[in-house]
């Protein structure tokens, strides 16, 4: 009896999952076959290369992911590497330890690097940027041209600098034939041959800058050799003659105005 029972149980078990089955299935949303006017022959994913059938939130997300490439961008492939370090090595050479911030440093070198690269920004925006955001071409075709003007700058420094070879160093290691034109040359070898070029030319500046200041600090150490303070630290006094030194050659204005001058 007790078999009987259970046999019985799961006959009324799976009728009532036979019979629930259709009653589910009525209650599923339409495939996209059942729409109306929709024939499997008709129905297309939607060409998400497209620019018309991205979402906002895919655009949301890729210029977040530009933004966050930014600053790596700006460091990299504009004037600021070179601002920013010759305005460190003064601030060195001051011996005025963390004056001014680096704030104050970053903010300067950012905004002498906005009015440096105005016009490569301009001509990407005029080029790339603006017939992208009005659909006259491709995401890629932007893309492409907005190197153009971007390259051109990184290879007017390298070429003023005189540092070709940094650039065969980096294209050296892509296996390819020696380059015989700027064209050959590849975005990814010309980015860091830029920065090994903007790193030398900043130490040397750097070091111009130090030079009149070491003077300084060779006469007050002279002196107070001479007159036996050897216990007082020199750099306690040739600080503030340093600090009149500079301000009385205006020395932020001379500063400013060679970084500026530097980039042709």
């Amino acid at each position: 009896m007790r078999m009987d029972s259970r046999v019985l149980l799961s006959c009324l078990a799976l009728a009532l999952l036979t019979c629930s089955v259709p009653a589910f299935a009525q209650n599923l949303p339409p495939t996209p076959t059942d729409l109306p006017g929709i024939t499997p022959s008709t129905f297309r994913i939607p060409e998400i290369s497209s620019r018309e059938n991205f979402s906002a939130a895919m655009q949301l997300l890729i210029l977040l992911t530009v933004l966050s490439l930014a600053p790596a961008i700006m460091i990299m492939m504009t004037s600021f590497t070179r601002i920013i370090i010759v305005l460190s090595l003064l601030r060195q050479a001051l011996g005025t330890q963390q004056l001014p911030p680096n704030q104050v440093l970053i903010g300067l070198a950012m905004f002498m690097t906005f009015l440096i690269m105005a016009p490569t920004l301009n001509e990407v925006n005029d080029r790339a940027l603006q017939p992208y955001m009005n659909g006259t071409i491709s995401q890629s075709d932007a893309l492409q041209i907005a190197q153009a003007p971007v390259r051109d700058f990184m290879i007017r420094q390298i070429e003023a600098a005189d540092n070709d070879e940094d650039v065969l160093l980096f294209h050296g290691y892509t296996g390819k034939p020696d380059p015989q034109t700027w064209g050959d040359v590849g975005t990814l070898t010309l980015v860091p041959a830029f920065m090994l070029s903007e790193l030398k030319t900043a130490f040397l500046m750097g070091f111009k800058i130090y030079l009149p200041f070491l003077i300084v600090d060779i006469v007050i150490s002279s002196v107070l050799i001479s007159m036996g303070m050897m216990m007082l630290p020199p750099v306690l006094i040739s600080l503030p003659f340093k600090l009149l030194l500079f301000v009385l050659v205006d020395g932020w204005r001379l500063i400013t105005s060679s970084l500026m001058g530097s980039f042709v």
